[in-house]
């Protein structure tokens, strides 16, 4: 049966259960990546750049709570009735350290007079037992969310970008995670290559299997100087690419067939211009992307989980 609204929005989430509108602002720990510092790989993952997502006012050498005023800072010139906030460690793999570490990290954020909460981007081989046991204790006084980069459901996409994990470790940390009652999130990225339209149509049905709260979907793009860019201009035709006319059908085809109660906190993503090999769909952003998205389940008179019914 159709809800209120034709999909689950993550904002609506948050304002629904706290009233208002919680503004990530992104907090830099200085991490890295075990598949970036040999402990699996050197490479880090074949379409990654790092700074191509990385706001100018989150950078390591800074104390994690000047990053936060600079962050709150550059937000609340476009969000202006912004006054909660998240501190977002996003950058690389943000459990990838010793426990200490991490601990000195997270509360120096939550100390932060303006912060409700964390969310804590990871790889789902970088969580252990006792590390989950420590947000589970944080969880109980402050909004802790960790949000793992997967990427796809399919080991053999997996491997040919070099994550350096697989989909069953992916599924494990997940369970891990969702049985201290923890809030997760996942990252999957469309177009991956060597994927078919229908392997990522099939993807939305290996997803409803996972303990997700939320999920976060973007479309490959290519970005400039990383090894995906080598491999697309090699092999072009292992990648789907859509126009954002068929990205949107696309998604809607996805969107009907994904669990109700999972949030969509992203189905596309922006990356600078300066960084891409590419922009196909030319200089749009997240906000018109939405209208478009929410005009076409309007024409079809389709819903998140419709296929389900």
């Amino acid at each position: 049966m159709k809800q209120e609204n034709r999909y689950n929005s993550y904002v609506g989430y948050f304002k629904k259960v706290y009233g208002q509108r919680l503004q990530k602002v992104v907090v830099d720990g200085g991490f890295t990546c075990p598949n970036r510092d040999g402990s699996i790989s050197t490479g880090g993952c074949t379409y990654c750049d790092n700074a191509a997502f990385h706001p100018g006012y989150s950078t390591p050498n800074i104390p994690i709570k000047v990053q936060i005023d600079e962050g709150i800072k550059f937000h609340r010139v476009r969000y202006r009735n912004a006054e909660r906030f998240l501190a977002y460690f996003q950058p690389y793999s943000n459990t990838y350290a010793p426990l200490e570490r991490l601990k000195v990290l997270y509360e120096e954020a939550l100390s932060h007079p303006d912060v409700a909460g964390i969310v804590i981007g990871t790889r789902p081989d970088c969580v252990d037992e006792e590390k989950l046991d420590y947000l589970a204790r944080l969880a109980e006084d402050h909004i802790v969310i960790v949000e793992y980069g997967i990427e796809s459901c399919y080991d053999r996409t997996l491997e040919r970008i070099n994550r350096g994990h697989t989909f069953s470790q992916a599924r494990k940390a997940l369970e891990m995670t969702a049985e201290r009652g923890l809030r997760q999130g996942a990252h999957f990225i469309f177009g991956l290559p060597g994927e078919s339209v229908q392997d990522m149509i099939d993807s939305a049905l290996i997803i409803n299997t996972l303990p997700l709260h939320s999920v976060k979907f973007h479309q490959l793009q290519i970005v400039r100087g990383t090894a995906m860019e080598k491999e697309f201009e090699q092999k072009r035709e292992d990648f789907v690419t859509f126009s954002l006319e068929e990205y949107i059908d696309f998604f809607v085809s996805f969107l009907e067939r994904l669990r109700p109660d999972i949030y969509i906190e992203r189905f596309a993503g922006e990356v600078p211009p300066r960084f891409l090999n590419t922009i196909p769909w030319g200089l749009i952003r997240n906000v018109e992307l939405v209208r478009l998205l929410e005009k076409r389940l309007e024409e079809l008179d389709t819903w998140q989980g419709k296929a389900l019914e």
